[in-house]
């Protein structure tokens, strides 16, 4: 073969590093949004952030758009001359202090705080404690010989988190023995002591011996408490399977006493480990807020996550068209930089309020009526509404949270398959679960609902679905099979 040379025309899309950061800020959480705002600010002289107070305020629809001023970018390069609005704050600022003047006379003290915002500070940025280290403190403040302390050090540290004690006693003293001398009864009586800690039921070998326990520290003593400590010392196991007939006929105690007994057992702890002061707190900041004005619901950017950004205009009018030198080329890298990020956090914004529209657009029911009136919605549904990329709604929604009147979702919460109905139409699946949760909180204690009379009740309705997928729902909202619901009261 002969070689030749050959003109082709094609097309092809080229991930510039532009597009890669307006992508990346497109699926930014609103805290990994935040570092990177204030990480482009310190490395870049030419970005900074509008003082609120400092300049003009913004227009109502600025606000409640939440987009960034962008008025800057669209501006050519500056010039050397200087801007009046430059003279302005020259003039504005004092040559020298008063000598006199102090630093609380500039910046307000800190005792100006309330003590419930100092606490709710400390709230937020204390460490959380464990239960482990609750234990270790609690064991510091009770006098013990050592080697009883190092017993109990064992003991704490074979804890779980919901507060049983994973290793048996043999198990203990088999790991202390090499180094100390100690036997079986040196480990439970420092078992013993280590049980009195609070929370009430921690470090116990089994639930019987929990729920004994907790029975046995409660200071009001009566008639329900004895027969609670009955059921539970010697019949849990019937307890456990609800064989309420049973229970009565071997424990000879009538109904109405058994239903008091039982009102006793359900208050205590069944995982003692497992209180909310043991576990992380997390705090959700929403992306956009939803509210309904005049009969409309209305879709708003959450101003605290967009702050308003612009160019430097005191570095900007350094910049010389012709000048080649390496502070110039600095300054204009930096510019070209500041304006392309300014322009892919507009970007973000805009896809952002787009999306979020449109999901409360289609879903306008949930909000008026709960979720019932959910919709079953795909991304390609949004994804061909706003005329965007099935992967661009899949970043947009991905833990970005939105605010209403029912409490703060998740953007992909709006999401969910559907379900053929008996008219044709379609229901969502998340409208199910809440038709499988409405019915079991309506159900008789006595005779809790199966999940085949579940499946008959929705089909009734015309909502057809099988038995399995009622169960795989009901086990996703943490309810229990109908067994374990079953309840004398």
């Amino acid at each position: 073969m002969k070689p030749t040379l050959e003109l082709k025309i094609s097309q092809q899309l080229t991930m510039t590093p532009q597009l890669q950061q307006a992508i990346r800020l497109l699926q930014l959480s609103t805290l990994d949004l935040q570092q990177e705002i204030q990480q482009a600010l310190d490395s870049n002289p030419m970005l900074e952030q509008e003082d609120f107070e400092l300049d003009s305020t913004p227009s109502s629809d600025e606000l409640a758009s939440g987009l960034t001023d962008f008025n800057e970018v669209s501006k050519p390069e500056q010039s050397d001359e200087t801007r009046e609005i430059q003279d302005e704050w020259s003039d504005s600022i004092p040559v020298d202090l008063p000598v006199d003047s102090g630093w609380d006379d500039i910046y307000p003290s800190s005792s100006n705080y309330s003590d419930s915002a100092a606490d709710e500070l400390a709230a937020r940025t204390g460490i959380t404690e464990t239960l482990q280290s609750h234990l270790e403190w609690q064991l510091n403040l009770t006098s013990m010989v050592d080697i009883d302390r190092i017993i109990a050090l064992s003991i704490i540290d074979a804890i779980n988190d919901n507060g049983y004690l994973t290793l048996s006693l043999e198990e203990i003293l088999e790991e202390l023995r090499p180094e100390f001398d100690v036997d079986l009864n040196d480990v439970e009586m420092v078992l013993h002591c280590i049980q009195n800690f609070e929370p009430v039921g921690v470090a116990c070998r089994d639930l019987r011996e929990c729920l004994l326990l907790q029975l046995r520290q409660l200071s009001e003593k009566n008639r329900n408490i004895d027969n609670a400590y009955l059921i539970i010392d010697r019949y849990i196991d019937l307890l456990g399977t609800r064989d309420y007939a049973t229970l009565m006929r071997r424990t000879h105690l009538k109904e109405d006493l058994l239903r008091d007994a039982l009102q006793v057992i359900q208050s205590l702890t069944p995982y003692p480990g497992a209180t909310p002061q043991y576990t992380d707190v997390e705090y959700v900041t929403p992306d956009v807020m939803v509210q309904k004005r005049k009969g409309r619901w209305t879709v708003e950017l959450n101003p605290e996550i967009a702050p308003r950004l612009r160019i430097n205009d005191t570095y900007a009018s350094m910049i010389r068209k012709a000048d080649s030198s390496a502070d110039n080329t600095y300054l204009k890298n930096h510019l070209q930089e500041a304006r392309w990020f300014i322009k892919s956090l507009q970007s973000r914004n805009e896809t952002l309020l787009r999306v979020a529209t449109k999901i409360v657009e289609i879903q306008r029911e949930f909000f008026d009526d709960g979720e019932e009136a959910m919709k079953p919605l795909v991304l390609q549904d949004i994804a061909e509404a706003i005329q965007m990329h099935e992967s661009t709604i899949s970043r947009v929604t991905n833990q970005k949270y939105m605010y209403t009147p029912r409490g703060i979702f998740e953007l992909k919460y709006f999401f969910s398959s559907h379900v053929s109905t008996s008219s044709g139409g379609e229901c969502s699946s998340t409208a199910i679960r809440a038709l499988i949760k409405k019915l079991v909180a309506q159900e008789s204690p006595k005779k809790p609902l199966s999940d085949s009379k579940i499946a008959i009740i929705l089909g009734e309705q015309g909502i057809q679905i099988a038995r399995r997928t009622i169960a795989k729902y009901r086990e996703a909202l943490s309810i229990p099979p109908s067994n374990e619901r079953k309840r004398l009261i």
